[in-house]
C-alpha cells in the first residue's frame, strides 16, 4: 500500500487496551463489561451500579459547520481551519475517553469534569475565533454561536443512531473484544443479512436516483480505476482545506492524483488523472474498507489510521463504477468546473439522519439496500456500497460554507427546489470482495467497517462519498448531450 506521511502518536487501541478496556457487545447495549467485572472483583465493596452510571460510550458536539450557512468567501480558509480544529478536540477528547475507563469507573464525574468541561472551554475559544474571522472582513457571525461549545456524553446503553438518543438495548454481560480497534465498533447490532432485508424498503428519500423512463434518460459512464496507484490520505480538501489529517480517517482516490488538502484549483487542473478520459481530472473519493484481521496496514500508527481506531486491511474496491444520469423531470445543464459536492454525512451517528446517504446491498440483491447497517453477503455475492449524489444546483456557487447548501437533491417527481436547476446526477457504485463476517452469541467475528472519525463508533450510517468536478469543458458539454440526447456513452 501507498503511503502519505503523517505525524504519529500511540494507537488508540494501544492506549485503550493499555487501559484494561476492553469493549462489549451484549443485546445492542456498548458496555465496558470486562473491565467492570475486574473491578469489581479487585473491590470487594466497589459499586458497580456507580460503575454502571459513568460508562459513557462517546461524544456528541454540535456540528458547527452545518450552522454557517453564510460565511464570506474571504473567511472560509479561516474558518475551515478553526472547524478542523474543532474535530480534532473532539478526536483527542474520544481518545482520552478510552483511555480512561478505569477512573471513569471510579468517579461517576470524571468525564464531566475531566473530559468535557475542558472540551468546551477549547470549543468556546474556538468558537470565539471564528465569529473574529467572520466579522473581519464584514461578515455578521451568529450572536449566538458559543451555544455550540457545550458537548454531551452518550451513554453506554444509548448508542442507537441520530445522535445517542435512542435506546440501544439493554446493558449485557458478555465478553468480547474491540476488534483490535481499541475504539468501538462495529458490532454485531450494526450488521444484517442480506435476506433480513426486505426489497425496495430503504427509506431515506434522498438516495433516489434522479433519472427515469422520462426526462434526460441517457448516461455517462467514466472509467478511473480502482486506486491501483494506492494513493490514500486523510486530508479533506473540501471540507479542510490547508489542514494536515483534516479527515482523520483515510481515503482512497480514483481520478485525479494531486488531491491533497493543500491543492488549489489551478493544481487540481494540472495534475494527472486515472480515468482513461484524460480530460476527466475529477476527484472521486470515499472512505476506506477495512477489514479488522489484525493486519498492520501502512497507517497503523499513523493519524488518520491506528493512531484515531481505524485498524485492519485495507479493502481497495474490485469495481469502482463512476456514472452520470439524467433527471426524470426534463433536461440537465451543465456542472461547473470545480463545483464540489458531498453525499452522506460523516458525522451521521451523532448528527443524526438528515444528512445521512450512502447504501449497502450485495450482487445478486442489489433491490435490497440499507443505510444503517452493514451487509452479510450469501457465498459468491459481494458487498456494494452505492452513493447517489445531490443532482440539483443554485447556478451559481460551486461550493457554500457548509458545503450543502448550493447543491440539493430533487424531489421524487425529478423536480428541483425553487431556484435550483437540474445537472447530472453522479452515482458511485463500490463493489467489495469481503469475507463474510459472523455472528457467535451476539458478538461479530471478522466484521468489515468504513474508516470514521473515531467518536462515531464506525457506524454504517457515517458513510459517505466527496466528488470535484475538474472535467474541461468539452468533456462536459458531452456528458450533458449524451444525457439529454438519451445515449450511453463513455
Amino acid at each position: 500500500m501507498g503511503r502519505n506521511t503523517r505525524k504519529r502518536r500511540t494507537p488508540l487501541a494501544t492506549k485503550v487496551i493499555a487501559g484494561a478496556a476492553a469493549l462489549a457487545i451484549g443485546g445492542g447495549g456498548l458496555v465496558w463489561a470486562n473491565f467492570y467485572a475486574s473491578a469489581h472483583e479487585k473491590n470487594g465493596g466497589h459499586n458497580v451500579t456507580k460503575s454502571r452510571q459513568s460508562q459513557i460510550a462517546t461524544i456528541n458536539c454540535p456540528d458547527v459547520g452545518l450552522e454557517l450557512s453564510d460565511v464570506p468567501e474571504r473567511a472560509r480558509e479561516g474558518v475551515a481551519k478553526e472547524l478542523a480544529l474543532l474535530d480534532k478536540q473532539i478526536t483527542d477528547a474520544y481518545t482520552r475517553l478510552a483511555d480512561t475507563r478505569r477512573a471513569q469507573a471510579g468517579d461517576s464525574n470524571f468525564v464531566a469534569n475531566a473530559i468535557l468541561g475542558p472540551l468546551k472551554s477549547k470549543r468556546t475559544a474556538t468558537l470565539d475565533r471564528i465569529s473574529i474571522n467572520i466579522k473581519r472582513v464584514g461578515g455578521q457571525a451568529p450572536d449566538d454561536l458559543d451555544r455550540l461549545a457545550e458537548c454531551q456524553g452518550v451513554p453506554a446503553d444509548q448508542t442507537g443512531n441520530g445522535g445517542g438518543g435512542q435506546d440501544g438495548g439493554q446493558d449485557g454481560g458478555q465478553d468480547g473484544g474491540d476488534n483490535g480497534n481499541g475504539a468501538a465498533g462495529p458490532f454485531a447490532e450494526d450488521f444484517i443479512n442480506i435476506k433480513d432485508v426486505q426489497p425496495n424498503s430503504r427509506d431515506l428519500q434522498n438516495g433516489l436516483a434522479a433519472n427515469g423512463d422520462t426526462g434526460s434518460t441517457g448516461s455517462f459512464t467514466t472509467r478511473c480505476g480502482v486506486n491501483e496507484n494506492n494513493l490514500f490520505n486523510s486530508d479533506n480538501i473540501i471540507v479542510a482545506p490547508g489542514v494536515d489529517n483534516g479527515a482523520h480517517h483515510t481515503h482512497d482516490y480514483v481520478g485525479n492524483q494531486g488531491n491533497t488538502a493543500f491543492a488549489s484549483d489551478e493544481d487540481l487542473a494540472n495534475a494527472d488523472t486515472t480515468c482513461q478520459n484524460q480530460n476527466d481530472k475529477s476527484t472521486y473519493y470515499w472512505p476506506v474498507l477495512r477489514l479488522q484481521d489484525g493486519t498492520q496496514e501502512f497507517d497503523a500508527n499513523d493519524l488518520g489510521g491506528g493512531a484515531e481506531g481505524n485498524v485492519g486491511k485495507i479493502l481497495k474496491a474490485e469495481q469502482a463504477e463512476i456514472k452520470f444520469v439524467g433527471n426524470k423531470a426534463g433536461d440537465v445543464v451543465a456542472m461547473p468546473k470545480f463545483i464540489r459536492i458531498i453525499t452522506g454525512d460523516a458525522k451521521a451517528f451523532t448528527n443524526g439522519l438528515a444528512n445521512a446517504n450512502t447504501s449497502f446491498s450485495c450482487t445478486g440483491f442489489e433491490d435490497r439496500q440499507v443505510t444503517d447497517k452493514y451487509v452479510i453477503c450469501p457465498e459468491g455475492s459481494q458487498v456494494v456500497r452505492t452513493s447517489n449524489f445531490q443532482s440539483c444546483w443554485d447556478g451559481q456557487n460551486i461550493d457554500s460554507a457548509n458545503h450543502r447548501d448550493h447543491v440539493a437533491f430533487v424531489r421524487e417527481d425529478g423536480s428541483c427546489p425553487d431556484g435550483f436547476q437540474a445537472i447530472p446526477q453522479l452515482q458511485v457504485r463500490l463493489v467489495y470482495d469481503v469475507p463474510a463476517p459472523t455472528i457467535e452469541n451476539g458478538q461479530i467475528k471478522n466484521p468489515y467497517a468504513v474508516d470514521g472519525f473515531p467518536e462515531q463508533l464506525h457506524k454504517p450510517i457515517t458513510d459517505h462519498n466527496d466528488f470535484i468536478n475538474v472535467m474541461d469543458d468539452d468533456l462536459m458539454n458531452q456528458v450533458v448531450q449524451c444525457i439529454n440526447s438519451g445515449r450511453d456513452c463513455e
